[in-house]
């Protein structure tokens, strides 16, 4: 079912193009305890094409987030979606050495991509030449999104409360947080203080243009906040200048994730058409495909009076 707002946001960021899909693609990834490999979607025709790197939750793997990645691609962007090492075919659980560091090696990872797009390009047949390296966003879900966050200037409290390393990347110039972890200190609870230190974060840091999209009945079983600590890149940090906030919406946002996986919990097509067009007419504006996408579709959303979400921004 395609309601009047999916029907009005499609008159303004149109119709998709046929994508091409790829993977896995090896990337060198010395240290790495497994390889690093990568699945990349672009749209079959077409020059300068921005990169969006999406960085899964946890669990996850460079196959899910369809509704998402492949959307995406059909419009216009060079997706690229890494395994990382929590996914569960790598079998590293909270007890395994690698674990602690795992954080960090996420964040890695999407430098890894960027320092080698060449590598990229050349494993997806009519790829060559075609991307635009000069547009970057990073995006990511939950655990994806604060990874995504560091490469857009966020970092992390250490122990004694000072704010830790920038592992900010100068090659990416937006991103959108989904369901992105909040604000710690006491509010964690003792499970996540012991082993989650990333979900200390500071957002002052956070300069880099980006969009925040939060569900209002996401309540998280590792902080005693309710579904507002999903929002607080966008309270607290300088960058982030829009909030989407779903309502009814759970961790899944209606299944971005895929809509028969076992994470998404309030399955609702509507809602994931609605993040698909809203989000990409925010990665057009961001990226300068086009500046009068996510002005148009902010106001055409917010006119419609739908009672599916509603827009903030700064």
């Amino acid at each position: 079912m395609t309601s009047s707002t999916v029907s009005t946001l499609d008159g303004i960021i149109g119709a998709g193009r046929p994508v091409v899909s790829v993977a896995p693609i090896a990337l060198s990834a010395p240290g790495r305890p497994v390889p690093l490999e990568v699945r990349v979607s672009a749209p079959a025709t077409g020059t300068d094409l921005p990169v969006v790197l999406f960085s899964h939750g946890n669990g996850w793997n460079l196959d899910g987030y369809a509704p998402l990645t492949a959307f995406w691609a059909s419009r216009g962007f060079v997706v690229i979606q890494p395994t990382h090492l929590d996914s569960r075919r790598n079998r590293f659980g909270f007890d395994h050495p690698v674990f602690p560091r795992i954080w960090t090696e996420r964040i890695a990872d999407l430098a890894r991509i960027l320092d080698q797009i060449d590598t990229i390009e050349a494993a997806v047949p009519g790829l060559g030449g075609r991307i635009d390296r000069s547009r970057v966003a990073a995006t990511g879900h939950s655990w994806g999104g604060q990874t995504a966050q560091a490469l857009l200037g966020a970092r992390i409290f250490d122990e004694s409360g000072q704010v830790g390393e920038d592992m900010s990347d100068d090659r990416v110039a937006a991103g959108i947080l989904f369901a992105a972890t909040g604000v710690g200190g006491d509010d964690l609870h003792p499970f996540a203080q012991a082993n989650f230190p990333f979900m200390r974060p500071s957002f002052q840091e956070l300069t880099t243009p980006t969009l925040v999209i939060a569900g209002d009945r996401d309540q998280s079983t590792m902080s005693s906040r309710g579904p507002d600590w999903f929002t607080d890149a966008y309270t607290c940090s300088p960058g982030a200048t829009d909030l989407l906030t779903f309502h009814g919406a759970e961790h899944s946002l209606g299944g971005i994730v895929g809509h028969e996986v076992a994470e998404t919990t309030d399955e609702n097509p509507e809602r994931v058409a609605i993040i698909q067009r809203m989000s990409t007419a925010y990665l057009r504006t961001a990226l300068n495909v086009d500046e009068t996408s996510w002005p148009a579709v902010r106001t055409a959303f917010s006119e419609s009076n739908d009672p599916i979400a509603h827009v903030d921004s700064k």
